[in-house]
């Protein structure tokens, strides 16, 4: 899928929200801090800047569907294991010439 259309699905996805929401687009805008031209080009699948994306979703309610956009990255166990590095099990003192 090219980058345009994923940008008119995500508009449709946000206008489909936001009618089911039963809000206008002048009421989303206002409530998000942006102009309704702005919204009105979100719908549209035109490029915005993240920060208006991501007022637009909070005020949807959609905000926490970015986690799966994005999800946080999972750590092996054996990457985890190389990362903390060896534990020590014990303690061992090296013998000195005056212990002898």
């Amino acid at each position: 899928m090219s980058n345009p259309a994923i940008l008119l699905k995500i508009g449709s996805r946000i206008r489909e929200t936001r009618i089911r929401q039963d809000k206008t687009q002048a009421e989303l805008a206002l409530a998000s801090g942006v102009t309704p031209l702005t919204v009105a080009n979100i719908e549209k699948g035109k490029s915005v800047s993240t920060l208006i994306l991501i007022s637009v979703l909070r005020e949807l309610g959609l905000l926490e569907n970015l986690e799966n956009l994005v999800p946080e990255a999972k750590i092996s166990p054996l990457q985890l294991k190389k990362i903390q590095g060896k534990k020590r099990s014990r303690v061992r003192r090296l013998k000195s010439k005056d212990d002898e």
